[in-house]
């Protein structure tokens, strides 16, 4: 087997998908590289993510940076055709559904080389979320499509995906949080921000929450709420930071505003929360195997599973402190199992597909 595998990452979650990946495929011996794109380039939000998760560092940072949509994924789309041109890959493997995972799709695509697409099918049909536009392409582009839960086999069906192409390999976002379980010390938390026994956990990053100035006044004034019945914990993304403290969740009591945290940082503060208030795809799966009660402030998810799993509830700004009251009066406990083959062996099942579809394109 001499195939070469080019792993794309750039975001915080992406980061996270892939280790499990990468190191599956290195235990089977398989030649690959690492490209991080750098749509996430602050420290925080990134190398740290490779020193805790253990992912080798990246062969090439093309350093790509922010931008408009637009912008941001034009300087990917020819960055990553220079990059897969001197690499020849015989696969290239993305991850989730941000703007690096369709530029590299995309310029794959243009090139011949196949693409893996690692958490395929999720679907929020919610074109408004430039997410959505992003893993609907991609998996209209993918020749290996790695599904995470049941209901995204179902998506790819109704979309004419090819059945051979579809795998149900279970979620690599959770074998990571598993391998790292026993390094999420809450106490610690607690102590190093500050925090009373009982506290909550808010991130926003998401457009409809913090692009829109009406919205962000409007999710301010629900977490400001929210904060007279328990402290908040706020690690804030970038993406959200300037438009959230001018909105008037700085220094309103019983908030705590944190710059952006390592994984092995937020998370600990994740298990330890009475609750967690977030807009991001990610946390609703790891608060779901936590069992941790999540508040996600939007009208839709891509991760159903999280929802009729008991863990997750979509609210509205106006519906948030009302939701957090009932959760912290003691909502219905969660199932003790996670959803189907969220397992901690993610990683592994992708490797051997990918190595056997290797052994079969060489």
């Amino acid at each position: 087997m001499n195939g070469r595998v080019l792993h794309v990452v750039g975001t915080r979650p992406n980061f996270v998908k892939a280790a499990p990946v990468v190191a599956a495929l290195g235990t089977a011996g398989v030649d690959q590289v690492l490209v991080h794109t750098g749509q996430h380039y602050d420290a925080r939000m990134s190398e740290v993510f490779f020193r805790q998760l253990g992912l080798p560092r990246p062969d090439t940072d093309l350093g790509v940076g922010s931008g408009s949509h637009a912008r941001q994924t034009a300087d990917l789309l020819v960055a990553l055709e220079a990059e897969l041109t001197a690499r020849a890959p015989a696969l290239a493997v993305v991850y989730g559904d941000v703007n690096s995972t369709l530029a590299a799709a995309l310029a794959a695509a243009k090139l011949g080389v196949p693409v893996a697409h690692v958490e395929a099918g999720l679907r929020s049909f919610d074109m408004a979320m430039p997410e959505e536009v992003n893993r609907r392409l991609v998996d209209q582009l993918a020749e290996l499509l790695f599904v995470t839960s049941p209901e995204a086999v179902g998506h790819l069906a109704r979309e004419g995906a090819d059945p051979a192409r579809v795998h149900f390999v279970g979620n690599p976002m959770i074998d990571t949080l598993l391998t790292h379980l026993d390094l999420f010390d809450a106490a610690a938390a607690r102590t190093a921000y500050g925090l009373p026994g009982r506290y909550a956990v808010v991130t926003l990053h998401r457009p409809a929450n913090v692009d829109d100035p009406e919205a962000a006044r409007a999710a301010a004034r629900a977490l400001t709420e929210a904060a007279r019945h328990l402290d908040l914990a706020v690690p804030l993304h970038p993406r959200g930071r300037d438009a959230l403290r001018a909105a008037g969740l700085e220094g309103a009591p019983g908030v705590h505003l944190l710059e952006p945290l390592g994984y092995v940082e937020f998370m600990s503060l994740v298990r330890g929360a009475a609750a967690v208030v977030t807009d991001s795809g990610g946390v609703q799966e790891e608060t779901t195997v936590l069992g941790v009660p999540c508040l996600t402030l939007r009208t839709t998810t891509e991760r159903p599973v999280t929802v009729t799993h008991g863990t997750n509830r979509l609210v509205t700004h106006s519906e948030l402190v009302p939701a957090l009251r009932k959760t912290l009066d003691g909502g219905p406990a969660a199932p003790p199992e996670g959803p189907p083959l969220w397992d901690g062996k993610a990683g592994p099942r992708i490797a051997r597909v990918v190595t056997r579809w290797l052994e079969h394109h060489d």
